[in-house]
């Protein structure tokens, strides 16, 4: 998730400093129109390099107005997905755990199970576990034969496919489906 948010924060980021620099500018501008407006008040009105600074200013102003628009859209989106991401690694969790108790698997199984689904190879599974590989891959072949499943492949699948077949969210209620 730190890979995929790094680059909305550095995006947000920049335009938060772009949208400083354009306001420092801006005041500026506006400075400079006032003091040109103190010192001869009556005939800068009509002159081209004054119609100028304004216009200017005005798009300096319009350029942050949609630059904060734009960085607010930005988080906005970035909360979102995490909160999908939450939803769906919740949900994850939810099903693992529904189907660990349905196969009837030991607590060392669903551990190493949760492990395997999360990639770890075999030795580190051992190692995370303190236990010998020759264990791990006992753990693994009941895991299999309880699920009904050839390996690691066809049991993550089997998991995924549960999130992806049924809505995450029921759209009435708002609240996360219960796996099962």
């Amino acid at each position: 998730m730190a890979r995929r948010g790094a680059p909305t924060a550095t995006k947000g980021a920049a335009i938060v400093v772009l949208m400083f620099v354009q306001s420092f500018c801006a005041a500026f501008f506006v400075g400079d129109l006032v003091s040109d407006f103190l010192e001869e008040p009556n005939s800068e009105w009509l002159q081209p390099h004054f119609m100028l600074e304004v216009l200017a200013n005005l798009g300096l102003v319009a350029g942050i107005v949609f630059e904060g628009a734009y960085l607010l859209r930005l988080l906005r989106r970035q909360a979102h997905a995490e909160r999908a991401l939450s939803v769906a690694s919740g949900a994850l969790q939810e099903v693992m755990e529904a189907y660990f108790e349905e196969w009837h698997l030991t607590p060392s199984e669903a551990d190493v199970a949760s492990f395997s689904i999360k990639g770890c190879s075999i030795a580190e599974i051992a190692e995370l576990r303190g236990s010998a590989e020759a264990t791990v891959k006992t753990h693994l072949n009941a895991i299999y034969r309880k699920a009904g499943v050839s390996g690691r492949g066809d049991l993550v699948n089997l998991l995924i496919e549960e999130i992806l077949g049924t809505p995450l969210i029921e759209k009435e209620t708002g609240e996360r489906r219960k796996a099962g």
